[in-house]
This record gives C-alpha cells, sequence and structure tokens, in this order.
C-alpha cells in the first residue's frame, strides 16, 4: 500500500511536470501569435516532453493500483490530476491555435 506521503509525492511530480508544460504552451501561443513559430514549435515539444513526464509517473502509481494495491486519494493527488488533465486539452488546442496562426500568416503573405 502506498502511504499518503508517497501518494502526495507522486501529486507534486505531476503537478511540476504539467505546470512546467502550461508555461511552455502559454508561451508558444504568444510565440505563434507574434510569428515566431520556430519558437512556437520548439516550446510546443517541450510541453509535450513534460506531459509524457506526468502521464509516465501518473502511469506507475495507475499500475501499482491495477496490480493490487491499495491507494488512499489525496487532495495534492486530485488536484495533479486535474491539472495534468487541463494541460493535456491546452496542448492539443496550442497544436491547433499554432497550425492556424501558420495558415493566416502564409495567407497574409500571399496577399502581400
Amino acid at each position: 500500500m502506498a502511504t499518503k506521503e508517497e501518494i502526495s509525492m507522486v501529486g507534486f511530480e505531476i503537478v511540476a511536470y504539467a505546470g512546467d508544460a502550461q508555461t511552455d504552451l502559454l508561451a508558444a501561443l504568444d510565440a505563434a501569435r507574434e510569428g515566431d513559430f520556430e519558437k512556437a514549435e520548439q516550446l510546443h515539444k517541450d510541453a509535450s516532453d513534460a506531459l509524457i513526464g506526468a502521464h509516465d509517473t501518473q502511469t506507475k502509481l495507475l499500475s501499482q493500483e491495477a496490480g493490487g494495491g491499495e491507494m488512499e486519494m489525496t487532495f495534492i493527488m486530485a488536484h495533479a490530476q486535474d491539472t495534468l488533465m487541463t494541460t493535456m486539452i491546452l496542448e492539443k488546442q496550442t497544436r491547433f491555435t499554432i497550425d492556424a496562426y501558420k495558415r493566416i500568416a502564409e495567407l497574409e503573405a500571399k496577399l502581400a
């Protein structure tokens, strides 16, 4: 059985990864809006890598529970799950928005 402290530490790790990803995704949106698509793409990739780290951390805990380990939910873990899921949605939306800004820039270039 994982202790509350262990589960909370996993929660903190997930929040850290997801928080880093959120920061990078918001910066990627700013960069795309300014037309700096290379920077936007790099920030999006960095965010995606951070989300992989968060998901890997989450999966380890899920695997323990699936293997019969008892888990006690903590508020920190609930916050971590919420942060991870909302950041995953933001990642998808950021991808669409970067692509849209690129298309707009291409169209503007054709009109100029």
